[in-house]
């Protein structure tokens, strides 16, 4: 059974700036759905939104057709990945992977260099080290969706490729919704894809709708 999240009917205003107006968003499981767009368009404000920590003006939250008319989101329904810390730093890292109900072993396939920290407080480890156990407890972890913003952009490129299998493994059983400033590797694991621009989502087909709508020119640069 193919399981569906979606936002629409966004209306999100800071003073008298309208921040998001226009939006649809359709995230499905089986797929990894990736969100471009510039500085400031608004899509660490959707992903929020979406999982209920910004209330805008007006919205509409679906899961499997019914509204999410509450804030609050089930951990065995919505897992959200945000860009700052945010796991206890005094916690080790044996109790992360209990408290996430997640096997250890099946992280240090992916990533064995971590196999030394299993007893180890989690402040032991470096900042990057720290956002890739974030990204793999929430992409790993027993949920219909995950929300990831920007889980390339604050770690080693050696362990880049690492995560992108580890997305499109676990896309297999949820649906993914991802963006991050380095849009090549979300042009590379995405099913779908939608860029935000002034306001409103636009559904892409192809490398050319993305530089219609300008968020990269011919050559690939970011504008």
């Amino acid at each position: 059974m193919i399981e569906t999240l979606e936002i629409d009917s966004v209306i999100l205003e800071f003073g008298s700036k309208r921040v998001l107006q226009d939006i649809y968003i359709k995230c499905e499981t089986g797929k990894v759905t990736g969100l471009l767009g510039r500085n400031g368009t608004g899509k660490t404000c959707l992903m929020n939104i979406i999982y209920g920590q910004l209330t805008p003006y007006d919205y509409s939250v679906r899961l499997n057709g019914k509204s999410l008319l509450t804030l609050s989101r089930k951990p065995s329904e919505i897992m959200y990945l945000p860009q700052f810390s945010f796991i206890p730093k005094s916690l080790t890292v044996k109790r992360i992977f209990n408290d996430f109900d997640l096997d250890f072993s099946g992280f240090t396939i992916g990533f064995p260099d971590f196999k030394k920290y299993y007893r180890s407080r989690f402040h032991k480890l470096s900042g990057g080290e720290q956002r890739i156990v974030e990204i793999y407890i929430i992409i790993a972890s027993r949920t219909k969706f995950c929300l990831l913003d920007e889980p390339f952009s604050q770690v080693m490129p050696t362990h880049v490729d690492s995560i992108k299998k580890l997305i499109v493994r676990e896309k297999e059983t949820k649906g993914i919704l991802i963006t991050d400033h380095l849009y090549e590797h979300v042009l590379d694991i995405s099913d779908d894809l939608y860029v935000l621009t002034e306001g409103k989502t636009q559904l892409t087909n192809s490398i050319e709708d993305i530089i219609t709508l300008g968020y990269i020119n011919s050559n690939g640069a970011k504008l």
